[in-house]
C-alpha cells in the first residue's frame, strides 16, 4: 500500500525529467513524463525503509532531509547535488508532493512566531550556524571569510576576486568620498568588510556581531593587520547601538532579522544615521512575494532566519522615514558562490567528517546542495538595497559607483 503511494505520489510531482526510484523490496521504477530526452535531468532515489515512504508522504520538506541525514534515503546512481536538482526542479513547477503543500498553509500561519527574535533568542540562533568549529569556514570560504554572495563581474572571477569585487561594489554605494567617515557594520561576520572599509577606503569602522568565534577572530585580524585604532568589534545586538554614524552597512543579516523585527531593524538604521548618511544593506530575498524557510532548513541550520521578499521589507523602509535611494537585484551570483563553497567543501570532505561526523556532512553537503538550486529554480535572489535621510544626500545618478568601483580597482593594480 505505501510502495504504490509513494510512487503515485511523486509520479504526480516528476512533471520533468525522469526520477530512477528504487522501494524497500527492490523494485525498480522510472518515473517523469515519456518520451523525455535530451537535457532534461535524470537521477535516482533509493527510500530504503517504510518509515522513509511515510515520512516523506506526511512532510516532505522536513523528512527528506533528516531521512539522508540518517541514511534512510540514498541517492541511486548519481550524488545528491544530481538528485536535488531534479526535485528542486520539479518542486518549483509542481509544488509539494504529498501533503507538504497543506503543511506549508500552516507553517505560513505561523511564521510570526518562528521568526520571533528577542535579543537572547537571536544570540543562540546564531551560535547554532556561526559558532561551528573555524576549520570549517576556513575549508570552504574565500580567504577572507566572507559569508556572503559575492559579485561575479563576468562569470569567468575565482571566488576570491569575486569577493573583492563584492565588497568593492558595497563600498562604492557606501559613497565613502572622504577619509575618516565612521561607519556601522551590522552583523559583521569575520571583519572581513570592516578590515576593508577602514584599509581601502580610510573609514573608521564599528562591527557588531552576536557570535563569539566572529568576535574573536575579528578580533585577531584587526590587531594582527595593524587596524585596530580604526576597527573595533563588539559583541552586540544591532538593537543596543545608540549613537550616530555616518555610514551603515549591513551584509547578509537581514535574513536573521524576522518579518516581526523589520521595522526595529530599518528604525535602528534611520535613527543613527547623520542627517546626510547613506546606508546599504544587502540581503537574500525571494521574487514570488511572503513565503515560509524550509522547515528543514529552520530546524537544522538557520533558526529563525527568513529571506524577505522586497514586498515585505519596503514598507519597513518607508515607514523608517529612509529613501530608497537605488535597488538593484543580484540572480544567480550566489548560485555560483554556493558551488563554490560546495566544491571546497568536497574537497575537504574526509577533514570536514573527522572535525564532525558522516551525518553533519550529509547535512552540511545538504545545505550548500539545496541553496544552490533555491537560487537557480526557486525564486531566491540578492538584493542590495541603498538608503539615506536626505533626498539630496548622493548624486544625481549612478554614474559616481562605477567610478569608484573602477578608482578602486586601479588602486588594487598599481599596488600590485
Amino acid at each position: 500500500m505505501l510502495q504504490t503511494l509513494i510512487r503515485s505520489v511523486l509520479g504526480n510531482f516528476t512533471r520533468q525529467g525522469r526520477l530512477n526510484l528504487r522501494l524497500p523490496d527492490g523494485t525498480t521504477v522510472a518515473l517523469g513524463p515519456p518520451g523525455e530526452a535530451g537535457s532534461a535531468p535524470v537521477a535516482g532515489m533509493h527510500l530504503k525503509t517504510a518509515n522513509a515512504i511515510r515520512r516523506l508522504v506526511l512532510d516532505p520538506a522536513m523528512a527528506f532531509g533528516e531521512l539522508y541525514m540518517d541514511g534512510e534515503i540514498e541517492p541511486l546512481d548519481c550524488s545528491i547535488h544530481d538528485l536535488l536538482r531534479l526535485l528542486t526542479l520539479n518542486q518549483a513547477i509542481a509544488g509539494d508532493p504529498g501533503l507538504g503543500r497543506w503543511l506549508d498553509r500552516l507553517r505560513r500561519l505561523a511564521r510570526r512566531s518562528v521568526q520571533l527574535n528577542p535579543a537572547g533568542r537571536s544570540k543562540r540562533n546564531v551560535a547554532h550556524h556561526y559558532d561551528l568549529n573555524g576549520q570549517l569556514y576556513a575549508f570552504i570560504l574565500d580567504e577572507d571569510r566572507q559569508y556572503s554572495c559575492a559579485y561575479f563581474r563576468t562569470g569567468r572571477e575565482t571566488l576570491e576576486e569575486a569577493q573583492r569585487d563584492k565588497k568593492r561594489h558595497i563600498a562604492a554605494k557606501l559613497r565613502l568620498d572622504r577619509p575618516g567617515l565612521e561607519v556601522l557594520d551590522i552583523g559583521c561576520g569575520w571583519g572581513g568588510m570592516a578590515l576593508t572599509l577602514a584599509r581601502d577606503h580610510g573609514a573608521r569602522v564599528t562591527g557588531v556581531t552576536l557570535s563569539e568565534e566572529q568576535l574573536a577572530h575579528a578580533r585577531a585580524r584587526a590587531q594582527a593587520e595593524g587596524l585596530q585604532d580604526r576597527v573595533r568589534f563588539e559583541l552586540m545586538d544591532y538593537r543596543a547601538w545608540d549613537r550616530p554614524v555616518d555610514r551603515v552597512v549591513s551584509v547578509g543579516m537581514v535574513e536573521h532579522v524576522g518579518i516581526n523585527h523589520f521595522a526595529t531593524y530599518f528604525g535602528t538604521i534611520a535613527r543613527h544615521l547623520k542627517e546626510d548618511g547613506v546606508a546599504l544593506v544587502h540581503g537574500i530575498g525571494r521574487s514570488d512575494g511572503p513565503g515560509t524557510t524550509n522547515p528543514w532548513m529552520q530546524k537544522y541550520i538557520f533558526p529563525g532566519g527568513y529571506s524577505p521578499a522586497l514586498s515585505e521589507v519596503v514598507p519597513a523602509v518607508e515607514k523608517a522615514g529612509l529613501w530608497v535611494t537605488d535597488i538593484e537585484v543580484l540572480r544567480l551570483h550566489y548560485a555560483r558562490t554556493l558551488a563554490e563553497w560546495r566544491a571546497r567543501f568536497l574537497l575537504h570532505r574526509e577533514e570536514i567528517k573527522a572535525l564532525y561526523d558522516e551525518r553533519f556532512c550529509r547535512m552540511f553537503e545538504m545545505y550548500l546542495s539545496g541553496s544552490e538550486f533555491a537560487f537557480r529554480h526557486g525564486g531566491h535572489m540578492v538584493w542590495q538595497v541603498q538608503l539615506a535621510r536626505r533626498v539630496d544626500a548622493l548624486p544625481l545618478t549612478r554614474d559616481y559607483m562605477l567610478e569608484e568601483e573602477r578608482a578602486a580597482q586601479s588602486l588594487v593594480t598599481t599596488r600590485a
